[in-house]
């Protein structure tokens, strides 16, 4: 008999971290869901494994996304960092583009990551044209670099303004400090974004060193306590952008592993939906925190060129474009001094948790108002990590916090939390679908997380939703995201020049030796890929314009021409903004080259049911709940025992290991072939 061969994706969240499983020898799949274990989420993640794998050996890959480095950002807890910068130019990071916090305040604070004192200069000058004025003296760098650390720095960026021009002075400079440099945390900001614009490229440069020694760490004990269990296999880290790179890859470049958890489920969610049928769909993860929220369109997640991972902290490197709220399980509820009633974004987290946990916390929070109006079994809660929750103790919190002060009954204030918390997340849902000219009719909602599918019912009567289609393991479902995401790179290098300017054959060639410089990333990875896909795009802008649009390039290596790019952008921009302006001449302003390694797709048939039944014979028992302002006998169902065909009329409760789906009134339920579930209005 073969011996089991495991790709295991594992997502750590603020309250659970989730395990998908897939037996690539049997073609099964397993999940877990354990507590996340905040002083090193390494430690559930080995657990989470444990519990499912007895033989670590048998694990052939481990694909991994991490919370480390967002919560390094959020919290202000990276790693004191030094910049060594051109004359002139220490105080680019704390002036940013001279945003407010508060767009309307008259005054705002912002405490860049890096204190003044540690942010230090050098005589060097580059002009815009890449001719050098001034070269780098290094025995200057090597100085800086010294006073630097014994300081106390423990990473250090080197960022030289109009080094995307031309980066020989950084690279002399990045020399010169690692050659007294204690360790390897040097980042050159050039390598990390070669493009126009100083602030980005500093903020994004620096967020990496800031990073590096935090999430190196991280991933070296991940590697030890795997590696203690005799796992010999591959650690993939999954990127902001929905690919996975390297170990390696990601200790040197560790700020592109922010919100590469939310990424992953994006990925998961648009290859359920395509196998489903479905092209159009809203992705709406809803953890112990926040609620995140993603548009894909033709089967096509979104990517944005940057991302604020908190006021002032930019990130400009290729993402997933998510809009994130504090609307999670884990939200607390309260009334302000105005006597109005407030959701978030302050979170219990998975420590305390919610009031139910019984671990402290006294205020309410959209689990607990869940679990009042009778949504959630107390006998079977998620996790493993309770054996009941408190329903009484929900009950005491939101009627001292909520019901007294509004004058409500105990049902009613616990109503009132979840149509709050849902408004916020119809309004997200509104922001990325309306706002930008979607109608969320032609969309399903794919909602996920260990809460997304107890809301999904209102947020297809909220927002007009034309369903909800929720995956056969929605709590789980950023770990399988894991699994299926290809690897991937990308590389962006400024051209700003004008387009009658330009060589394209000569800038075609470039973009083509970009791209083989990265798909050689692939090669030392050791993964076996299906096919290599590149794809090129070039950011471009008429002339006297701020904002550029992507165009899509096809061909690079076949005598790039200017009249093609000139046919792309038109096409691209008329796309945008519904019309062409004539007679001005269009900008260059960067190239982008970007290499997926596509790994074998996993069937979705996997999840088929197997021996399902009808859903009368998968119907445990009814539960008194709170809905539309009434009661209601639901019934409950085993969901993940119910057939292909099986079909339920709301209101009704689809219990399993790592979530509940609430199914409202007036909406009914069925099991498609591949065991997800679709929420329609009842016709």
């Amino acid at each position: 008999m073969n011996r089991p061969a495991y790709v295991i994706g594992v997502d750590v969240g603020g309250t659970f971290t989730d395990v998908f499983i897939l037996d690539e020898s049997a073609g099964t799949v397993m999940t877990a869901k354990v507590p996340s274990t905040r002083g090193d989420q390494s430690k559930g993640m080995v657990e989470g494994i444990g519990n499912r794998i007895g033989d670590f050996a048998d694990i052939s890959t481990v694909v991994h996304g991490t919370t480390v480095g967002t919560n390094a950002l959020l919290e202000r807890k990276g790693a004191r960092t030094g910049i060594i910068t051109t004359q002139g130019f220490r105080d680019v990071l704390e002036m940013r583009r001279r945003d407010r916090p508060t767009t309307w305040g008259l005054k705002g604070s912002f405490a860049p990551v890096v204190d003044r004192s540690d942010r230090v200069e050098v005589a060097e000058r580059v002009l815009a044209d890449g001719s050098v004025l001034r070269v780098v003296e290094e025995e200057e760098v090597r100085a800086r670099a010294k006073a630097l650390a014994a300081s106390g720095c423990e990473a250090v960026c080197v960022f030289f303004i109009n080094g995307y021009a031309n980066n020989d002075n950084e690279k002399r400079a990045v020399e010169a400090v690692r050659s007294v440099w204690p360790n390897a945390y040097v980042t050159a900001a050039t390598e990390i974004l070669p493009e126009i614009r100083e602030f980005e490229r500093v903020s994004t440069a620096t967020l990496n060193a800031y990073l590096q020694p935090v999430v190196s760490s991280y991933l070296e004990r991940l590697e030890n306590a795997l590696g203690s269990r005799g796992f010999a296999g591959d650690i993939m880290i999954v990127q902001s952008n929905g690919g996975v790179m390297a170990v390696d890859t990601a200790k040197r470049y560790p700020v592109r592993t922010a919100l590469s958890g939310p990424a992953a489920g994006v990925i998961a969610a648009t290859a359920i939906a395509r196998a489903a049928g479905f092209d159009n769909i809203i992705t709406c993860d809803m953890g112990g925190t926040s609620f995140d929220v993603s548009l894909v369109t033709g089967g096509k997640a979104a990517l944005a060129a940057q991302t604020a991972i908190d006021f002032g902290m930019v990130v400009r490197t290729p993402m997933i474009e998510i809009t994130t709220i504090g609307a999670g399980g884990g939200s607390i509820a309260s009334v302000d001094k105005s006597g109005l009633l407030q959701v978030g974004p302050e979170s219990a987290g998975s420590d305390p948790g919610p009031v139910c946990y019984g671990l402290g916390n006294d205020r309410p929070t959209v689990t607990d108002a869940n679990l009042v109006l009778g949504r959630i079994n107390p006998d079977r809660p998620i996790g493993g990590k309770l054996a009941r929750l408190d329903v009484e103790a929900a009950r005491r919190a939101i009627d001292a916090h909520i019901a007294l002060p509004l004058g409500l009954g105990v049902e009613q204030a616990a109503d009132a939390i979840l149509k709050l918390a849902n408004a916020k997340m119809a309004g997200a849902i509104r922001l990325v679908s309306i706002e930008k000219g979607h109608d969320p009719a032609k969309y399903a909602a794919m909602p996920f997380g260990g809460g997304g599918a107890l809301h999904a019912g209102a947020l297809i009567k909220e927002v007009g939703l034309g369903a909800a289609l929720v995956p056969r393991f929605p709590g789980v479902t950023s770990a399988l995201g894991c699994v299926v995401a290809d690897m991937r790179h990308d590389r962006v290098q400024t051209v700003n020049r004008l387009l009658d300017q330009i060589d394209a054959v000569a800038l075609g060639e470039e973009m083509k030796r970009v791209a083989d410089e990265t798909e050689a990333l692939l090669a030392r990875a050791g993964v076996t890929f299906e096919r290599v896909e590149r794809i090129f795009e070039l950011d471009m802008l008429y002339l006297g314009q701020t904002h550029t649009v992507s165009v899509p390039i096809a061909v690079v290596d076949a005598g790039l021409t200017r009249a093609a790019i000139q046919a792309a952008f038109d096409e691209a921009y008329r796309d945008a903004y519904g019309r062409l302006l004539e007679n001005i001449p269009t900008r260059v302003m960067n190239y982008r080259a970007a290499v997926v390694g596509c790994r074998p797709a996993l069937d979705m048939a996997v999840f088929a049911p197997v021996d399902g039944k009808t859903a009368e014979a998968c119907r445990i028992g009814t539960r008194r709940i709170y809905a539309d302002g009434a009661f209601h006998e639901a019934a409950i169902y085993d969901r993940l025992a119910l057939e292909v065909g099986a079909t339920i009329v709301g209101p009704a409760l689809l219990e399993q290991p790592d979530t509940t789906i609430f199914v409202d009134p007036g909406l009914v339920a069925s099991v498609d072939r591949f065991g997800n579930l679709l929420i329609e209005r009842v016709r």
